[in-house]
């Protein structure tokens, strides 16, 4: 497996505190996969269309999308939403990442297709496990399907 092959984590929170506790659990997790970290559901979908301050990378698919559910400009919700509407999208797996135990939330992120669901526990041993975990899975075994 070559550099080329190994894909990005894109990370989407704007809590900077619950940044740090995802990246730090995936440096812990010693995974290949660099991780991209923006703010909010407008970067990104930036992100991903190759656009704004994006609009210079190379336009590769991430291994996994962690997006927390409550953000600025635009949430979580909505950005799955924009996701498994478009076809080059539909197949990318997304964790959603949420403080939130409320029954509607979870209810509509698997209806529109999250992969898994991960309550940001206060307990930080319990997040940096999940989000290791996850991380591990999705980067490492999971093979999505083959590209043509």
């Amino acid at each position: 497996m070559n550099h080329r092959d190994i894909r990005t984590i894109l990370l989407v929170e704007d809590s900077l505190a619950d940044a740090e506790m995802a990246l730090d659990a995936l440096n812990g997790a010693h995974l290949a996969n660099p991780v991209v970290h923006v703010e909010d559901g407008v970067d990104c979908l930036d992100y991903l269309y190759c656009r704004g301050e994006w609009a210079g990378r190379e336009p590769v698919d991430p291994a996994v999308v962690l997006l927390d559910i409550k953000m600025p400009r635009m949430g979580g919700i909505e950005v799955l939403t924009h996701l498994r509407a478009d076809e080059r999208f539909r197949r990318v797996p997304v964790v959603i990442l949420s403080s939130s135990r409320e029954e509607s939330d979870l209810a509509r992120s698997w209806d529109i297709g999250a992969n898994a669901y991960v309550i940001k526990p206060v307990d930080v041993d319990q997040f940096f496990d999940a989000v290791r975990t996850l991380g591990q899975f999705w980067a490492v075994l999971n093979q999505g399907p083959e590209q043509d």
